[in-house]
Parts: structure tokens; sequence; C-alpha cells
């Protein structure tokens, strides 16, 4: 239970990057991260039992053809362009903790009720967490030298509120997983408020996409329970089947004949739609979306220049004419901000095909498993990796581990056996 409560932890304290070691660029999430790979190292050594699952040969094919792409890619730049090491180490080390994180996880025997576990943890923490940092944030405690607040934004101790978004639409899908799996009552409602908590924090952070990805999962849940309820009620006739299946009929035509209301209150739906985002779709959502898409073509054209080799980890898009006249003395380039294209720029399209393929297996895992939010966990980071770079966070692979886990949680053999130190 220790190193379940230390991933857990782990996970949490990666997105509070503002917290740093004392004299290091390290944060406490890494450090203890690395002391639950020392420490599951460690119980290998001792003689601990592994276990071979289709989670784990999943994983380790995923990431060797990352390891080879980027590979390829840091040779195609070191021919072609300059190379950043900062950058390029960095990204590295991030791979490496997150190669580490997800292959010892989906060894560990039962994985699928450690990392369960770990959820519950990790679920717990982000709650006590949160809550910390919104008491500092409306002044109830004291902020140290934390910037809590990034103009009107809410960031809490991560480096921005993007990031933070990130973090509570990922804790609350999977408080709802847990919520919908569990049979106990007060761990059910204790889900359920976390679920509560986690949306009233992501919306202090005035993302778009948090808002936009958070509408899209309750409507992917909602309708994956929908049909999970139609298909297991069989041909039992009950008054509420009847009803939503004549409701479902019914939607086409009645989608049709209120069309022309729908229009006419166009611009009411429009100002109601641009009040939810941020700056109520003014000035700031504009120049984001402008920023966006400057990169995502300067992505696309480094990619593409690149013989879709990619150029090696590191960020490689050039910066935006606005920002060169605000920061001449930043040489470093940019990342496109959008995980595909800072993939595509990294390892090619190889590396962003291996990406679809164990994403697509996660989806696929969950979804034969019947676990609804399990899918909607894995629809939420999908949507929030369009405009974000989220590959190196570890709370993504920590879902998407979960998901390959649970949905398939059998031995492909009975046991490897444990390395011996003489």
């Amino acid at each position: 239970m220790t190193r379940d409560a230390l991933l857990a932890l782990g996970v949490v304290m990666a997105g509070a990057t503002q917290l740093s070691l004392p004299g290091s660029t390290f944060g406490y999430g890494e450090l203890l991260l690395a002391l639950w790979i020392m420490l599951s190292i460690g119980r290998i050594l001792a003689g601990g039992r592994t276990v071979l699952t289709p989670a784990l040969t999943e994983l380790a094919g995923f990431w060797l053809v990352m390891a080879v792409a980027l590979a390829f890619g840091t040779i195609v730049a070191y021919f072609t362009s300059i190379l950043y090491l900062t950058g390029l180490v960095h990204d590295t080390e991030a791979y490496l903790l997150l190669v580490c994180i997800t292959c010892l996880a989906a060894a560990e025997p039962n994985a699928d009720y450690h990392l369960r576990r770990s959820a519950w943890w990790l679920i717990a923490i982000a709650n006590v967490t949160l809550a910390i940092q919104v008491a500092q944030g409306w002044g109830w405690l004291s902020g140290a030298n934390i910037e809590l607040w990034y103009w009107d934004r809410f960031r809490g101790w991560s480096e921005n509120p993007n990031q933070l978004a990130l973090y509570c639409a990922i804790f609350g899908t999977l408080a709802l997983h847990l919520a919908t799996t569990t049979s106990n009552r007060w761990a059910k409602f204790l889900a359920i408020a976390s679920v509560f908590f986690t949306f009233y924090v992501g919306r202090l952070t005035k993302s778009d996409a948090y808002l936009y990805t958070s509408i899209l999962t309750c409507l992917t849940f909602l309708g994956l329970g929908i049909r999970t309820w139609i298909k297991t009620a069989g041909n039992k006739v009950s008054l509420s089947r009847q009803a939503l299946l004549l409701l479902l009929i019914g939607s086409i035509p009645m989608a049709v004949s209120i069309t022309p209301y729908v229009l006419s209150e166009a611009s009411t739906l429009e100002n109601f739609a641009k009040s939810l985002t941020k700056d109520n779709g003014g000035e700031a959502t504009a120049e984001t979306a402008e920023l966006r898409l400057f990169l995502w073509d300067a992505a696309l054209e480094k990619g593409v220049q690149s013989g879709s080799m990619g150029l090696g980890p590191g960020p490689h898009v050039n910066r935006p004419p606005t920002w060169e006249r605000q920061f001449d003395f930043l040489t470093r380039p940019f990342e496109a901000h959008s995980t595909v294209l800072d993939l595509y720029t990294q390892g090619g399209a190889i590396s962003v095909l291996a990406l679809a393929w164990i994403v697509g297996t996660a989806v696929m895992s969950a979804w034969r498993a019947k676990l609804d939010a399990l899918v909607a966990l894995m629809v939420s980071i999908v949507i929030f990796s369009i405009p974000h770079l989220i590959i190196r966070h570890p709370i993504v692979w920590f879902a998407l581990t979960l998901c390959l886990v649970a949905g398939r949680p059998r031995e492909l053999s009975p046991r490897l056996e444990p390395m011996k130190v003489a």
C-alpha cells in the first residue's frame, strides 16, 4: 500500500511545477516518482514477482518504437538544424521517467488492483492539495512565494492555468470511474463530491480547452451509459425503457422541428457560449486562437522539412513574430502546443502513428471491459491533447496505463523469473 500511495502522491505533485527542491530544477513530483521507481526495481531485485500482461507488452512496444523514432529524429536534426540541448535533455529525461512508471506499473502482480488503489489515493490527495490551493488563492491561507493567479485565471501550484485544467479534467473523470465501479456508499459519495469539486477548480482556470473537454466528456459518458442500459435491459419491457426509446426515436423529428427557433435565437446562444470562455470570447480568446494556428502551421512545415522523420526530443517551432518583438533575448524555439504536432516534429510520422495506436488500444481495452467512465477519460485526454502538449505529464500515462490494465488484467505467461543478485 505504501508504494501505491507514493505513486499517487508523485503523480499529483508532478503538476505542482511551481514547487521545486531548493537549489534544484527538479520538483517534488519527480523526486517522489523516482523514489517509487527505485522501490519497484528494488522489489524485483529482491526476488519479487513480475507478470507479463498485454498492457506491459503494448507499452514496451510503444516506447521501443518511440525510442527509435526519436533517435532517428535527433540524427536528422544534427545534420540539418541546430540542436538545443536544454530541450533535448529535458524531454529525454521526461520520457525515461514515463517509460519506467508505465512499464513497472503494468508489470506488477495484480496490476489492476494496485492501480485502482493508487487511483483512490490519487483522488484523495488531489482533493486535499486542491483544497489547500483554493484556500491560498482566496487568501484564507498564506501562499508563501507562490503565484497562484495568472491575471484572473487560477493556476494554483502549477506553472500555468492550462496545466491545472488538465489535471482537473483527469481527476474528475477518474473520480467518476471510481464512483461508478465501487459498491461502498461512502466511497461513492466521496468520489462524486470529488467530481464536482475538481470541476469547480477547473472552471477557476478559465481554460477554454477544459470547458470543451468537460462538455464532450460528459456527453460521451451519458451516451455510453444509455447504450449500456439499453443493452443490459435485454428484452425486458419497462416503462422507463420504453420512454427512453420513444425519446430517442422522436429526437430526430423534434430536432428538425425546432431548428427554425434555434436559428432565430442564434445570437443568444452565441453570446451564452462566449460567456463561458475566458474574456467572454473577446480579444484574449482570439489571440490564443491566432497563436495556436501560427504554431500549428509552423509545426507542420518543420515536420515536412524533416521528411516526416522529426527532429528529436524538444521544441522545434520558430517563435511567433509578435513574441519576437516582445522577447528578443529568447533564442529557444517554441512548442507547437498540440500533442500530435509536437510529436510529429520530434519523432515524425512513426511516433504519431505509435501514439494513435497506444491510445486506440487503451480506448478499446476500456470499451471491451464495459468501463464507460474510462472510455470517457480517454476521450477527455484526446480532446485536451488537441490544443495542448500533454504527453510528458505523468497523470496522462497513469490514466492510460489504468485503462490498458483494467481492460485486460490477465497474464500472458504465469510468471517472469525474478532477477537474482549474486
